[in-house]
C-alpha cells in the first residue's frame, strides 16, 4: 500500500466489489480535470498579462468587466453542475433512457438561459457601466463598455459548453473536457497576442479570441454528445470510448419536458442561487468598497485573484470528481459506499490541495516579472496570494469539494443556505470590517474575509457529513 492510500484510507471498510471507482479510475478523472483547469488559469493569466500591455484603463476595465461577466458564467456552470447531478444519478441507477433525457435538457435549458442573459447584458450594460463606474477615467469606462459588450455574444456559447462538459463529466470522461479546452485555450491565447500586439486593438483584443474559443468549445462539444459514429471514432483516437453511453438526443433538446426540466432545475437553481449570489457579493464588494480604492489595489485584486484561480484548480477539480462518484453510488442506492468515498475524497484532496497550493505560491514571484504593474502593486499580489494559498490547502478542501459531495447526494438546500450565509454575509461583513472600517487594509482586508469565509463554511460542511443528514436526498 502506498503512502499516499495510506493518508486517505477511510478507516471504515467497504467491500472491493462495491468500490465502483478504482483508484486508476479516480486518476484518469483527476489528472485531466487538473490539466483542464489549470489550462484555463493559465489563459487567464495570459490574458490579464496581455491585457497589462493593450493600453490605458484596459486592465482595469476587463477587471471590473469580469466581476459582472462571472455573474452570467456561474449561472452557467451552476445548471451544468446540477445536470450533471441528475445524470450521474441516472447512470448510477441504469436508466439509459432518463440518463439520455437529462442531458438533452440540460442542453435546451442552458440556450434559453443564455440567450436571456446575452439580451439583458447587450442592452443595459453600457448603462450599467456608466451608473456604477461614473468616478472611473473615461478610458476604463470605455474598455469596459468594449469588453463586455463583445464577451457578452459568447454567453451562448459559453452555456452550451458547459451543458456538454456536465453530460461528460457525469460519465467520468474527464479526457473529454480536456482535449477540447485545450484546443479552445489555443485558439484564444494566439487570438489575444494577435488583438494586443499586433493589430493594438486594445479591449477588443482581448475580447475577440474569447468569444471564437468559446464558439470552438461549443461546437466540438456538442458534436461529441450527439454521439455520432464520426463522433465515436473522434472519441476512439483520443482514447476516451465512452464507459457509460450517454447521449443527447436532437428531439429532446429542441423539446422542453417539464418533468424532467423541473428535476434538473430543482438542482440547479438552489446551485445558481447559490453561485449568483457569492459573485452578487463579489460585485458589491467591489463596487462599494473595492472601486473606491486606489488603481493599485484594484489591479492587485485583478491579477491576483488569476492566481488565485490557479491555486484553486485542484478544489474545483475534485469538486467535479464528488459529482460523478457521489451522485453515481446515490444513484446506485448505496449510500454506504457514498459515505465511504464522500470521506476517502475528503483526505485525498487536503493532500492534493497542499501539495498544489504550495507549488503555486512558488511559481508566483517567478511570473509577477511578465506583468506590467508598479513594484508596490506586485509586492500586494505576493500578499494576498500567501494568504489564499494557505487557506486554499487547508480549510477549502471542507468548504468546496466536500460540498460538492453533499449536494450530489442531494442535500440542495443546506448547502445553498450554508453558502449564502457563509458567503453573502459574512464574507461581505469582514470585508468592509477588515478593509475599510476597522483596519483599512484594503485588498489584503478582502482577503482575510474570504478566508475567514471558508473557515465557517468547513465548519458547516464537516457538520452536516457527520451528522448523516445528507442521506436519503435522491433528487429521482
Amino acid at each position: 500500500m502506498s503512502l499516499l492510500t495510506k493518508l486517505i484510507e477511510p478507516r471504515q471498510q467497504l467491500a472491493d466489489q462495491r468500490k465502483t471507482f478504482t483508484d486508476a479510475m479516480l486518476k484518469a478523472m483527476i489528472i485531466p480535470l487538473v490539466i483542464e483547469n489549470v489550462l484555463q488559469m493559465v489563459v487567464g493569466l495570459a490574458d490579464t498579462m496581455m491585457a497589462s500591455h493593450a493600453g490605458e484603463g484596459v486592465l482595469t476595465g476587463v477587471g471590473l468587466d469580469n466581476l459582472i461577466i462571472t455573474v452570467f458564467i456561474y449561472l452557467f456552470t451552476a445548471l451544468a453542475a446540477g445536470g450533471s447531478v441528475v445524470v450521474s444519478q441516472y447512470i448510477g441507477s441504469r436508466d439509459q433512457k432518463n440518463a439520455n433525457l437529462s442531458a438533452s435538457q440540460v442542453f435546451h435549458i442552458a440556450g434559453l438561459l443564455s440567450l436571456v442573459c446575452m439580451g439583458l447584458t447587450l442592452a443595459f450594460g453600457p448603462a450599467l457601466i456608466d451608473a456604477v463606474f461614473a468616478a472611473k477615467s473615461d478610458a476604463v469606462r470605455e474598455a469596459c463598455k468594449t469588453y463586455l459588450w463583445i464577451v457578452a455574444l459568447s454567453f451562448p456559447a459559453t452555456a452550451v459548453y458547459n451543458a456538454g462538459a456536465a453530460v461528460f463529466r457525469a460519465m467520468g470522461q474527464t479526457r473529454i473536457t480536456m482535449w477540447v479546452t485545450l484546443a479552445g485555450n489555443i485558439v484564444n491565447v494566439i487570438g489575444n497576442a494577435i488583438g494586443v500586439f499586433a493589430l493594438r486593438a486594445g479591449a477588443a483584443g482581448v475580447a475577440w479570441p474569447t468569444v471564437i474559443s468559446w464558439y470552438l468549445n461549443a461546437a466540438i462539444m456538442t458534436w461529441l454528445c450527439f454521439g455520432s459514429p464520426a463522433a465515436e471514432k473522434f472519441l476512439a483516437r483520443l482514447k476516451a470510448p465512452r464507459k457509460a453511453n450517454v447521449t443527447v438526443q436532437t428531439k429532446d433538446m429542441l423539446t422542453l419536458h417539464p418533468s424532467m426540466a423541473r428535476r434538473i432545475l430543482g438542482v440547479a437553481i438552489p446551485n445558481s442561487i447559490e453561485n449568483t449570489l457569492f459573485q452578487a457579493s463579489k460585485v458589491v464588494i467591489s463596487f462599494m468598497l473595492l472601486a473606491g480604492l486606489a488603481d493599485m489595489h484594484i489591479d492587485a485584486n485583478t491579477t491576483g485573484q488569476t492566481f488565485w484561480s490557479l491555486a484553486a484548480c485542484m478544489g474545483t477539480a475534485m469538486s467535479t470528481v464528488f459529482i460523478t462518484v457521489i451522485g453515481q453510488c446515490v444513484g446506485a442506492g448505496d449510500e454506504e459506499a457514498a459515505e465511504w468515498y464522500m470521506r476517502r475524497l475528503t483526505r485525498l484532496s487536503v493532500v492534493l490541495a497542499v501539495l498544489w497550493n504550495a507549488a503555486v505560491m512558488a511559481l508566483t514571484p517567478m511570473l509577477l516579472p511578465l506583468y506590467d504593474l508598479s513594484a508596490e502593486t506586485k509586492g500586494l499580489i505576493l500578499i494576498i496570494v500567501a494568504i489564499h494559498n494557505l487557506f486554499s490547502a487547508t480549510v477549502q478542501p471542507f468548504a468546496m469539494p466536500l460540498s460538492s459531495g453533499l449536494r450530489a447526494a442531494g442535500d440542495i438546500r443546506f448547502t445553498m443556505w450554508a453558502s449564502i450565509f457563509c458567503t453573502v454575509v459574512c464574507r461581505t461583513l469582514f470585508s468592509f470590517l477588515l478593509a475599510k472600517w476597522w483596519l483599512d487594509l484594503g485588498v489584503i482586508g478582502i482577503t482575510l474575509a474570504m478566508a475567514i469565509d471558508w473557515c465557517i463554511k468547513a465548519t458547516l460542511d464537516i457538520w452536516r457529513f457527520r451528522s448523516g443528514k445528507w442521506k436519503n436526498r435522491r433528487v429521482i
